[in-house]
């Protein structure tokens, strides 16, 4: 008798639980519940072609804010500088059915077809810092040119429209080569301004790899004044050639730079550093905007076809020297930043 009476308790507690599900939307077809909501987590992919330095870090973290605030979750592929390794991983980003796919510094020579695969199959794809053309993918986009002409026109004023500098670039990246159109086009306007050397190399580590290519170059100008001033396209090159200049102590060299990060504010605000300016774009805000852009798209959402963020030039001058500024409180000293 006892026997029989547990075993109607037992149906009778099943019973329940199994309306209470139905009742919550629940079933055996949701997969990975995204809180309390019934929703299936959305799986987002970020595609990188290198994960290089502390603006990458801070892009990073951006978007893995954004996701999470979505209840979304974040799986970073990262190509280590290799294209046919960033293509592979486009494509196992699209064979696992991601829900949503972000790219970092892609060439359409590279990814056109991956991206492509993904639009054919629904896969909503948002572009940052990369040429691919796709009608339908968002691309957001620091504006490259003008990053070039803010660093570049402010070490023109700095240094009378005139000098020797040294251009530190690299080909090959979207970015990269919208700069270089404004850099061609400073040097025809100020005559006076020489290129005594030019060189550049993305690697696994940029950073260091720069500061040895400067060394050679500061011995091969051995006198002050042989050398103006650097440009650098890119902060992980600007670290190199500040690192240089300083332990070779010729801080009289100057250095205008592109992208900004927290370890960049802490070299540029040390005493008699020869890192004067640079242009940029909050990093972790343009993170932020990309993955908010493929939350929009994944919901049906409409959004424009290009997402342009306005670059600053973020000066020594303007930064206390009595303390230390970050990212977070940059915009205490630097008006224009983080709109």
């Amino acid at each position: 008798m006892k026997k029989k009476f547990g075993l109607l308790v037992t149906l009778a507690l099943t019973a329940s639980l199994a309306l209470t599900a139905c009742g919550n939307g629940g079933g055996a077809g949701t997969a990975t519940p995204n809180g309390a909501s019934g929703e299936k987590t959305k799986k987002i992919a970020l595609i990188m072609r290198q994960n290089v330095g502390t603006f990458s870090a801070q892009y990073i973290n951006g978007v893995k804010k954004e996701v999470e605030k979505n209840g979304g979750e974040l799986t970073v592929f990262n190509a280590d500088t290799d294209l046919a390794k960033m293509a592979s991983n486009l494509d196992a980003a699209v064979n696992q059915h991601f829900d949503g796919i972000l790219i970092d510094h892609g060439t359409a020579e590279a990814l056109q077809q991956g991206a492509q695969k993904a639009v054919d199959k629904k896969i909503p794809v948002v572009l940052f810092d990369t040429d691919i053309k796709i009608a339908g993918v968002p691309t957001v986009a620091q504006d490259d040119q003008k990053l070039a002409e803010l660093s570049l026109e402010k070490l023109a004023a700095d240094n009378g429209n005139k000098g020797n500098i040294v251009k530190i670039w690299v080909a090959g990246f979207a970015p990269m080569e919208k700069r270089q159109i404004t850099y061609d086009a400073f040097l025809k306007k100020y005559p006076d301004i020489k290129e005594v050397a030019a060189f550049g190399s993305a690697t696994n580590n940029t950073a260091l790899d720069t500061q040895s290519q400067m060394e050679a170059i500061l011995k091969k100008y051995p006198n002050k004044g042989d050398i103006t001033a650097v440009w650098a396209a890119w902060d992980e090159f600007g670290k190199g050639a500040t690192r240089a200049i300083q332990q070779a102590g010729r801080t009289e060299i100057k250095v205008y730079s592109i992208d900004l990060s927290d370890e960049d504010l802490q070299m540029i605000q040390e005493a008699n550093s020869p890192w004067t300016a640079t242009a940029a774009v909050d990093p972790s805000n343009i993170g932020r905007i990309q993955a908010e852009t493929v939350f929009k798209k994944i919901k049906g959402e409409e959004v424009p076809d290009n997402v342009n963020l306005n670059p600053v030039l973020v000066k020594q001058e303007d930064l206390p020297k009595d303390k230390k500024v970050t990212m977070a409180d940059l915009s205490q000293y630097v008006q224009e930043w983080g709109k």
